[in-house]
């Protein structure tokens, strides 16, 4: 079994430790502290009255609701295109990972923007959306697509490489045995990616929840009708109710503190299991021979 030696001075690794955690103390913890002393700075009572006050509500249902169609959505994309992606070649295959790294390199803003061209009553679509009373731009649909928008790479993200490491053997020697294909993907292909399918709709979630840039540039701000958490929080503190931004953006900070605990324990999760792999390995190989 290798050791590692440490050829480091004693000072220079305390230094290096004392130097991160330092910037981790001022950049993090302490923001996050802040987070909560203010808002719970005029008491429990008024922290709860502005968490139920009815706008506040509707932000919480909104985010809620774009957050439980995004990520299913972003869930079978990212599952089909890394399907095609790594099992397949065809003409624009470099084309198709190009688009899903676009909401990376483009700003949310723009995104939002870009929304508003194709739906907005000026829009391509607009005029037959307003000719059929439909709306989609300062909307909830538009909230949706925005939010769709800046969080499908996610889960495609996460797969793509796993599902190209693993290779299609798995898969072939499956059909060949007489299973089709809906037998392999549930009983072959779904449970050697389902920890990197459960990472990328944590990332997801996180994003979903979190977003502001493109909401904001689709939702018109109307309240209690398109505001989500981060433009409710926008508002509040424009308006210069601290208490009360710093209330709802408290249960932001919690539902970070929730994805941040859900991806420790999956990766926890997949240490142990690797561990537990190459722990059994030897006993395979004796039993092999």
């Amino acid at each position: 079994m290798s050791v590692a030696v440490q050829t480091e001075p004693v000072w220079v690794r305390r230094a290096v430790i004392a130097i991160a955690l330092t910037f981790l103390a001022l950049v993090l913890v302490v923001p996050l502290a802040a987070v909560f002393v203010e808002a719970f700075r005029k008491g429990i009572g008024l922290y709860w009255a502005s968490i139920t006050e009815r706008a506040a509500l509707s932000a919480i249902r909104l985010t809620l609701i774009a957050t439980a169609i995004a990520v299913p959505v972003n869930a079978v994309f990212g599952l089909a295109a890394s399907w095609a992606i790594a099992r397949f070649d065809f003409a624009g295959k470099s084309l198709l990972l190009t688009l899903i790294d676009l909401p990376f390199a483009v700003s949310p803003v723009i995104s939002g923007l870009i929304y508003v061209l194709l739906f907005g009553a000026q829009g391509w679509f607009g005029p037959w959306l307003t000719a059929h009373n439909m709306r989609v731009v300062f909307a909830v649909p538009g909230i949706v697509l925005a939010t769709i928008f800046v969080t499908f790479p996610f889960i495609a993200r996460e797969l793509i490489p796993l599902m190209q490491e693993q290779g299609s053997e798995e898969e072939q020697a499956a059909i060949i045995l007489g299973a089709n294909g809906w037998q392999t993907f549930w009983r072959v292909t779904l449970p050697k990616i389902k920890w990197g399918l459960l990472y990328g709709l944590i990332l997801c979630n996180a994003r979903a929840i979190g977003e502001f840039g493109a909401v904001s540039v689709v939702s018109g701000h109307i309240r209690g009708r398109t505001n989500t958490m981060p433009l409710h929080v926008e508002i509040l503190y424009n308006e210069y109710n601290f208490a009360a931004s710093f209330a709802v953006a408290s249960l932001l900070t919690l539902f970070a503190l929730f994805t941040i605990a859900a991806k420790n324990g999956l990766e926890w999760r997949l240490r142990r299991e690797h561990a537990r792999a190459l722990a059994e390995r030897p006993t395979e190989d004796v039993l092999g021979h």
